[in-house]
């Protein structure tokens, strides 16, 4: 009880105090619930504390403490051999990018002689996020579907770790799997490979 009566009793800061605070909260918080809302903060979070996150860095990233380096790939791209070149444009302008991130893509970087299988396995295993170009030859290919289905059984409801990327399918036949995560829609390339580097960086 003696600290609650403490705590009851601390002095208040000065009104120079106060100001000063208020005016490093008024600077520091959204001055709406919109900005609050596109900084991804929950409903139950209070409006008075949230505060939007401050933009990630590529040293942040690239520090050698940093969380990244605790699996191989940042980013494993699932998608279908027909849609390779349009891949390999965007593998460029990722690892292109400042924070030069590391991509798997399984006909560069799985290891001659091994097995399909346990390669795809080990890369959804060691990335941080898997992006999944979705357009009508992913879904008329098996072994996409397999793809998909490693990714989503590695982190089941794993928010933003697995980014469905749509190009040239209708809504109706978005992957019923995928129905509960939100997806990029590729219209213009680069604005939409903007948008994927941007959704990894986060």
């Amino acid at each position: 009880a003696g600290w609650f009566r403490r705590l009851l009793h601390k002095p208040k800061p000065s009104s120079a105090e106060s100001s000063l605070d208020a005016g490093r909260s008024a600077s520091s918080s959204p001055s709406s619930s919109s900005s609050a809302k596109s900084s991804g903060s929950s409903p139950g979070t209070s409006l008075a504390r949230s505060v939007c996150p401050a933009p990630v860095l590529a040293s942040d990233i690239n520090a050698s403490g940093s969380a990244r380096w605790a699996k191989s790939y940042d980013v494993c791209i699932c998608h279908s051999d027909v849609d390779l070149e349009l891949v390999e444009e965007l593998v460029s302008y990722l690892e292109g990018q400042p924070e030069s991130f590391r991509c798997f893509l399984q006909l560069r970087d799985a290891a001659p002689g091994s097995a399909v299988v346990t390669e795809l396995c080990d890369a959804v295993q060691n990335s941080h996020c898997w992006v999944m170009l979705i357009t009508p030859g992913f879904l008329r290919d098996p072994w996409c579907k397999y793809q998909m289905h490693q990714a989503l059984a590695e982190a089941p409801m794993a928010n933003g770790r697995t980014i469905p990327v749509l190009k040239d399918v209708d809504r109706k036949d978005y992957p019923k799997e995928l129905r509960n995560l939100y997806y990029i829609y590729m219209a213009l390339k680069e604005k939409s490979f903007r948008q994927i580097r941007d959704t990894i960086v986060r």
